[in-house]
């Protein structure tokens, strides 16, 4: 079915779109690296003629002291201008249009980055940053505004279509609008309107800079999710207060970075917070723009059909596939390479200061220098595994004209992406299966399943090359009881091999080990939706229905080592462990086994011996490399090894799929 709404031209300002996509804004780092500004042009040109209705940049810093430090991108000197035109031009040549981010990080910019104390509303310090900020004085506020306004020009010179002004985040505008942040009792903070009058201030001073007919759009925090900050009804007058300050469109924020609820990880429900945005919208009549979580155009189109915004911004699926918004206007769907919102490459390395990419599409970022070429001559190509790994090399492979046959001992493609989809929360998974399948279908690749590859087959076969991604092995370790029978291997759970009991006590307490406990804490014997049904009609009662439920588990992850969900990204570790305590999973380190015993687990813990009580012991103690193909291989034919089956470890699906992009590229 094709879209309509999504497809309906809409103005922002005196600025015409052809959709109501938007590319919404990320720090991607690009900058960083040789000839970064050009880099960051290519990559905005892919999304440009991707067909993104409006692209808008990383925030580019309006004052020194609110940046991420010289390598980004910074719009405070004249000299930053004719830098910034080499994306305006390159994304005009592709047909786009592209708006600036005015930033200022506030009390967030480290000054290991800036060389900068930081500066904010009161001299508070956030929770994620190792400096406490200085306060701003009223001629630095003064100073500050108008050098978002001088941004502004500088973005026009530049020959930006627009300017975005980040209000959100937890940046610097949004801490004076909060009062967890600003505790002044000046003219610029106190009461609501105190604390609302720098953004407002800020919004006021960029339009009367760049003039009646220039498109500006502010982003404003729709809902803070940080206890006791600004009340839904302060945000909804404060989204007033800017449409009567010329603002052509408000795009609406949620959450700050030093927040404890997830807003974009993948456990978050797709569209999740849409409703901020539809509030918003009811209270303007300016065009809003909804974001967090929406990442395919279906989706969107129910959205902007339901009136509840008018724009959606859609950030990382962007990195995920270039071309989502021209494949959904052609309704290919199914080519779709959809952001599963891992956030292990784009955001888990933003803040562990690399460069950005994206765990599906590892291209992002090596634009320029992994430009698919056709294969000089066509080979007959083997990738013998058909997990991640195998499935990405397979697929560039064939795109390089290639005749790739995938051999793969199961049933089924996908290898552990088929674990990881299992699980509560990471469903999203079934996105990326659901690609490779369409992919290598459309570039005919064969796949025979059930077939064990042998190195005397190949070679009989007269493949010219052999790229081995035959995965890893479950570690078996050595603690006397191992081999007991209620002991299980993670693999064989996760295959429904075994039937595991109420109490479980975990071997490891890596990323494997937290996604086990999630599956194994969602054992329902009937769903919400029967549940439902039988007590509407009074066929069971509450009492009964709890009654067909099984007790809960109760799990124990248990690791020699200090820390748990080792493996597990950056940005979203904290909330996968916080989800696993509140359900009542304990995790035990600084332990040593002592053995397995019938009825669990013995160990050792200062010196105390404690028994853990399990009925079932699944073992999730790392792997080793399944590369005895490879070794068989290396004297007889031309063999490559990529995934877990070149380096065990914590499974890793960023690095599996980024090995079969690079072999797939030099064969």
């Amino acid at each position: 079915m094709g879209l309509k709404k999504v497809f309906e031209p809409i103005k922002i300002g005196t600025l015409t779109l052809p959709n109501r996509i938007m590319m919404g804004s990320m720090h991607v780092g690009f900058e960083k690296l040789e000839d970064g500004v050009n880099r960051l042009a290519t990559f905005y040109a892919e999304r440009a003629r991707g067909e993104a209705g409006l692209i808008v940049t990383g925030g580019a810093a309006v004052l020194p002291e609110g940046g991420m430090g010289e390598p980004y991108c910074n719009v405070f000197r004249d000299e930053d201008i004719e830098p910034l035109r080499l994306i305006t031009t390159q994304v005009h040549e592709a047909k786009g249009r592209i708006a600036l981010q005015l930033f200022h990080a506030g009390r967030y910019a480290h000054k290991e980055q800036t060389g900068y104390d930081p500066v904010a509303p009161s001299p508070l310090q956030a929770p994620i940053n190792r400096t406490k900020p200085r306060e701003l004085s009223a001629d630095e506020i003064e100073q500050t505004i108008q050098a978002f306004a001088e941004g502004a020009v500088r973005a026009k010179k530049a020959g930006f279509d627009a300017v975005e002004i980040m209000g959100s985040e937890g940046y610097l505008i949004n801490q004076f609008l909060s009062p967890v942040t600003n505790i002044r009792q000046d003219e610029w903070g106190g009461d609501f309107s105190r604390r609302a009058r720098f953004g407002v201030e800020v919004a006021r001073r960029v339009r009367h800079a760049v003039g009646p007919d220039y498109p500006i759009i502010f982003r404003m925090s729709g809902i803070d999710l940080i206890p006791d900050s600004t009340t839904m009804g302060e945000t909804l007058i404060f989204a007033g207060m800017l449409e009567q300050a010329g603002m052509d469109a408000l795009n609406i924020g949620i959450g700050w970075h030093e927040s404890k609820v997830p807003t974009i990880a993948m456990m978050v429900p797709r569209g999740a917070y849409v409703w901020v945005a539809q509030q918003v919208k009811e209270a303007v009549s300016i065009p809003v723009i909804a974001s967090n979580r929406i990442n395919d155009l279906r989706q969107a189109e129910g959205i902007l059909l339901d009136g509840r915004s008018d724009l959606v911004s859609m950030a990382r699926p962007f990195l995920a596939d270039p071309q989502i918004v021209r494949k959904s206007r052609e309704t290919r769907y199914d080519e779709v390479n959809t952001c599963i919102a891992c956030n292990q490459a784009c955001l888990d390395h933003i803040f562990d200061n690399k460069v950005a990419s994206c765990l599906v599409n590892p291209l992002v970022g090596r634009e320029q220098e992994w430009a698919l070429v056709p294969a000089t001559s066509r080979k007959k190509v083997a990738v013998v595994g058909a997990g991640p790994a195998g499935l990405e090399a397979a697929r560039v492979l064939a795109e390089r004209g290639h005749q790739v046959v995938v051999i793969e001992k199961s049933q089924q493609i996908g290898g552990q992406l088929n674990y990881a989809r299992q699980v509560p929360g990471k469903e999203e998974f079934n996105e990326t299966l659901r690609y490779y399948k369409t992919q290598l279908s459309r570039l005919g690749v064969e796949i025979r399943l059930g077939c064990m590859a042998t190195a005397d087959a190949l070679e009989a076969e007269g493949f010219a090359e052999v790229v081995v991604a035959t995965g890893v092995i479950p570690r078996r370790p050595e603690i006397p009881g191992v081999d007991l029978a209620h002991v299980v291997s993670y693999d064989q759970v996760f295959e429904g091999q075994v039937k595991v009991g109420r109490t479980v006590a975990i071997v490891g307490a890596g990323g494997i080990a937290c996604d086990l406990s999630h599956l194994l804490l969602q054992d329902e014997v009937i769903s919400p939706k029967v549940a439902d049904y039988l007590l509407e009609y009074q066929i069971l009662s509450e009492t009964g229905i709890q009654q067909l439920k099984p007790r809960k588990r109760k799990i124990y992850m248990l690791r020699r080592g200090k820390h748990v969900g080792t493996g597990l990204g950056k940005t979203t570790r904290w909330a996968v462990l916080a989800s696993l305590g509140r359900h009542g999973v304990e995790m035990i380190t600084q332990m040593t086994y002592k053995k397995i015993t019938p009825d669990g687990v013995l160990i050792s813990q200062q010196d105390e011996e404690r028994l853990i009580s399990a009925e079932t012991v699944i073992v999730a103690a790392g792997a080793t490399s399944n590369d005895a193909l490879f070794h068989a291989l290396q004297d007889r034919l031309s063999v490559h090894v990529i995934g877990g089956a070149r380096e065990a470890g914590e499974l890793d699906a960023k690095r599996a799929i980024l090995d079969g992009s690079t072999v797939g590229r030099i064969i």
